[in-house]
């Protein structure tokens, strides 16, 4: 008898509450996810192995980072130092972090910041307390970036001779992902600034 186990993926939750990130980690790993918690977002940079070299757009990975693989990362938008939102830049700017999903969590309902948020690229934007049900709703961000990925390494494995446009590598990816059988539905674009769901 054999027993088919899935992956455990990995999600970094970042909160400065004590009380928030207790309570996050327990539903994560209620639903089967392997959790590393932090207090701040300069501890989540760290952790990430990105370096500020305290200039707008100077992200770049540090040597010294544990190659840990980090499938998600959930944020508090408002902390001292490095907010949520600082946080989502950062990683949204570091060419090897950038598809790495961002949810972020506020127990204030303001649509500008929520707006704000998915327009840098945040994938999910939660209203604390979060809930067991939010925590459902990761795993489709999760899946959607391992498609991402095995679709970037089958692009890399073919012998390509010429340089391509981004605009270029978008649309092939889209085709690539449809031939290859993958269902459409899972391909989400970003959201951009219509409206938000918010549960």
């Amino acid at each position: 008898m054999t027993v088919e186990t899935q992956p455990q993926f990995h999600v970094l939750a970042v909160d400065d509450s004590v009380l928030d990130r207790k309570l996050i980690e327990r539903l994560l790993k209620t639903s089967s996810y392997q959790v590393t918690t932090v207090d701040s977002g300069t501890k989540a940079l760290e952790f990430l192995g990105i370096q500020d070299e305290n200039s707008e757009n100077a992200a770049s990975v540090s040597p010294h980072h544990q190659e840990v693989e980090v499938n998600l990362i959930i944020t508090d938008y408002c902390m001292p130092g490095i907010t949520g939102y600082d946080l989502l830049k950062k990683v949204k700017e570091s060419s090897s972090l950038r598809d790495i999903p961002v949810v972020i969590m506020s127990s204030e309902n303001i649509p500008s910041r929520i707006s704000r948020c998915m327009e840098e690229g945040a994938d999910e934007f939660f209203l604390k307390p979060v809930q067991l049900s939010d925590v459902s709703r990761l795993k489709p961000h999760i899946l959607k970036k391992s498609v991402k990925c095995q679709d970037e390494n089958q692009n890399q494995n073919k012998s390509v001779t010429t340089i391509s446009s981004p605009t270029n590598n978008v649309s092939g990816n889209k085709r690539k992902a449809t031939d290859d059988g993958i269902c459409s539905e899972r391909i989400r674009t970003r959201y951009s600034a219509g409206p938000v769901t918010i549960v």
